[in-house]
């Protein structure tokens, strides 16, 4: 059986490395921690087999092996891209675009979707999917709502809050916080290293996932507690599909923010809407 190919994301982390030598400055340009691209890297070389970069103090340098990828890495993420764009439809009559995290879209815009479009019976919608902030860049959408920092996207768009991390879990699964596995989800500034009671009893993740979407269904099914966005919560709590795993929640740097084509009427229309539904679940919280 052929042997499985890397994820896209660990490519693109070496991509951006390779090209800035730094794994800070290729995490300000695709949109994740500094910790994340390393973490990405790190697998890919794990995976191949080989060091691509030398670690150097004040910054990196390829190894043979990371010369000889990189011309082949840059390539094929071009032919991508310009694969994807042949199926770029441009603006369509009462088609609305939306660009969204797919944590947002599994839970909080699937659930209550048909609030929307009962009340806006004549648009029609176009979900794409995205988990990473660079993702963002090769689609055009009318409304987009990615994951990232105030700095990324902060001056241009609105946060959705909250934006803290909570833990949840199943509710079919027992026992004290610091006894059960831990969830935690890559790219983010934020951690369980960083939860109110992690210095006391040395909290360590078990499982990590590249989406709250993927730790929050990795929960339900009772793999370990899933640390969050706190406004990814409440149709998992209302559904009784998970509950808090504890009371407390951890600030978080990075959050879900809202921009949208100011000249799009439907998509300012969609923008209230989504706006109008975070603050009705705080409030009924």
């Amino acid at each position: 059986m052929a042997k499985t190919l890397p994820p896209l994301t660990w490519f693109r982390a070496f991509e951006a490395a390779a090209r800035n030598l730094s794994f800070t400055a290729a995490a300000t340009e695709i949109g994740m921690t500094q910790s994340a691209v390393s973490q990405h890297v790190k697998s890919l070389e794990n995976r191949l087999g080989v060091a691509l970069f030398i670690r150097k103090a004040r910054g990196l340098s390829l190894t043979d092996d990371g010369r000889k990828l990189v011309p082949q890495v840059t390539s094929a993420l071009e032919t991508l891209g310009a694969a994807s764009r042949i199926f770029e439809t441009g603006p369509t009559q009462n088609l609305l675009t939306i660009a969204t995290s797919v944590s947002v879209a599994e839970w909080i815009i699937a659930p209550h979707l048909k609030e929307f479009t009962d009340r806006h019976p004549h648009t029609r919608l176009r979900f794409l999917s995205a988990i990473w902030p660079d993702d963002f860049h090769m689609l055009h959408a009318d409304v987009e709502i990615p994951f990232g920092s105030h700095k990324q996207f902060g001056s241009r768009s609105t946060l959705l809050e909250p934006n803290g991390l909570v833990a949840l879990k199943s509710p079919a699964m027992h026992g004290e916080l610091h006894t059960l596995p831990l969830i935690e989800a890559v790219g983010t500034s934020a951690g369980w290293e960083g939860w109110p009671e992690a210095a006391s009893y040395g909290l360590k993740p078990r499982i990590f996932v590249d989406s709250f979407d993927a730790a929050l269904n990795m929960a339900s099914h009772g793999n370990g507690v899933a640390l969050v966005s706190e406004v990814l919560a409440h149709s998992a709590l209302v559904s009784g599909q998970l509950v808090r795993a504890h009371d407390d929640s951890c600030h978080c740097e990075e959050g879900y923010y809202v921009r949208v084509n100011e000249k799009n009427a439907a998509a300012l229309q969609f923008r209230d809407w989504i706006f109008e539904l975070v603050h009705s679940a705080n409030t009924m919280d």
